[in-house]
């Protein structure tokens, strides 16, 4: 026991609903974060691209429209157009011919002739450009290339130069940005600095979060641990409207009932090692009385034997009773079927007649027919046995046990009105309960064991009845017990044609 004590009383932190808790808003956290740091730099360069395109394109259709106005393009016309345009801001202007040859290029020298710079020799150095970008516009696409690296933008745009549906040249412009690119290098540092400090309030938040969270569960389950070791009426103080603080309420309510349960429970082995107890210290103080008295005459013997053997009876019947109401307990109702109610009463009272003549009681019956329910017939026989034995062995000599069964609505009505003493008012409440009796001088006189009205409320609960007491008028007292009306279709699965 002490082992399985030390295994509970506490989880490794790593296994911790704490940690898992923590681990969950921190991964949520995270994928923010890491949204955070891409999403924003994504959009912001999609951005610039967009607009770098837009006017890369504008600055390389300006100067398309000044070259196609030429019916076919040379190096001297080229140059003296792109003299008279303005270029600012660009990296690279470039001008091709349609095979490719560069008739233009804003960072060579202008030097050699039209055809090309010459060598030291005199020979002409033909220039050809390859790049995709001039492949495609020559083919008659408008082509856009942009790159990020580091802190530079590199863009370029290329189409082609049309003249009257021919493409006579194509015009390539190229661009390198350092401001924009310092700008995004920027703006990431400071999402990451942003990052890093939502990142630290995050853990000490999740940490906070968690450990409030999980200390109503560790306060439920210390909780539970103090129940479970039999303080029934530790309770927990419910927080808030939330489902801990519901579940607190219904752990309070577990422990209402456990504890109730518990009280019960002593009463029951309290009451019953006292009933137990007092039929065997009579057979024990008579035994001893027989053994040690030798010159004790057969008469007296005889007494004390027959004395031995009521008590022996007595004992057996605390017993059968005890056994009876723990298989009530425990078990689930036995087989049912049909039982006419009033059949089971003529037997009861076939069995009790020679009681009720010793007793000089009076017992009259009222029986209607039609009065089936679905039980069990040695439970209802049980029943009927216990209230109509009662109504005789607490009567007064000359009395009268009236025994009624009669349909009402949905219900079949077991009436059992009695003559006798009657019961306070006051005990009324409590004669179902276990081992209490009314008075109990005549009830150990009478042979009762105080359990067999207990039975009776089981056994007719069992069965989905009710039974009750009240007085009756001018004296005596008057049990109802209640239960379902048999319908055929309960067992037919259905109805009559």
């Amino acid at each position: 026991m002490e082992q399985v004590r030390e295994k509970r009383k506490g989880v490794p932190f790593f296994s911790s609903l704490q940690l898992k808790y923590a681990m969950s808003y921190l991964a949520i956290f995270a994928v923010v974060l890491v949204l955070m740091n891409t999403y924003p730099l994504l959009a912001s360069q999609d951005l610039l691209f967009g607009s770098k395109r837009d006017a890369m394109k504008g600055q390389a259709a300006v100067i398309a429209s000044a070259l196609m106005e030429l019916e076919s393009l040379s190096a001297e016309q080229v140059e003296r157009v792109m003299n008279m345009l303005d270029s600012t801001g660009l990296s690279r202007v470039l001008v091709t011919d349609p095979a490719g040859l560069i008739l233009y290029d804003s960072l060579a020298q202008p030097v050699g002739s039209a055809s090309g710079q010459e060598s030291g020799s005199g020979t002409p150095v033909y220039r050809y450009a390859l790049d995709r970008e001039i492949v495609l516009a020559l083919q008659g696409q408008d082509v856009f290339y942009s790159k990020y690296r580091g802190t530079l933008f590199a863009s370029s745009a290329a189409m082609p130069i049309v003249y009257r549906g021919m493409t006579i040249g194509c015009i390539c412009v190229y661009e390198e940005d350092t401001a924009q690119g310092e700008l995004l290098l920027s703006l990431q540092k400071n999402l990451r600095s942003i990052s890093l400090v939502i990142a630290g309030l995050t853990l000490l938040l999740s940490a906070f979060f968690s450990r409030i969270l999980t200390a109503r569960i560790g306060a439920l389950l210390r909780a539970i641990r103090i129940v479970g070791e039999g303080e029934y009426g530790h309770r927990l103080q419910p927080e808030g409207r939330d489902e801990m603080a519901q579940l607190a309420e219904e752990f309070n309510q577990l422990t209402d009932r456990l504890q109730t349960t518990e009280q019960v429970r002593r009463r029951f082995v309290s009451d019953a090692s006292h009933e137990l107890k007092t039929p065997l210290a009579s057979i024990r103080l008579l035994a001893d009385s027989i053994l040690q008295n030798q010159n004790m005459d057969q008469e007296t013997v005889r007494d004390f034997v027959s004395d031995i053997g009521e008590e022996a009876e007595r004992l057996n019947r605390i017993t059968e009773h005890l056994l009876t109401l723990t298989r009530l307990d425990s078990l689930p109702a036995g087989q049912t079927e049909p039982v006419d109610l009033p059949g089971v009463v003529e037997r009861v009272m076939n069995m009790l007649s020679p009681v009720a003549e010793a007793q000089d009681v009076r017992v009259e019956t009222s029986l209607r027919p039609d009065c089936t329910v679905l039980a069990s017939r040695d439970d209802l026989h049980q029943v009927c046995f216990n209230l109509v034995e009662n109504a005789i062995k607490y009567n007064v000599a000359g009395g009268r046990v009236n025994i009624r069964v009669y349909p009402d609505g949905d219900q079949i009505i077991l009436e059992v009105a009695d003559t006798g003493v009657g019961i306070p008012e006051q005990d009324m409440p409590k004669v179902f309960n276990r081992f209490y009796r009314v008075d109990k001088a005549r009830s150990r006189a009478a042979g009762g064991t105080g359990l067999g009205l207990s039975i009776v409320r089981d056994t007719v609960r069992r069965h989905h009845g009710w039974v009750t007491v009240r007085a009756d008028q001018p004296e005596g007292s008057v049990f109802t017990a209640g239960f379902p009306r048999y319908q055929p279709q309960e067992l037919e699965g259905g109805g009559q044609e």
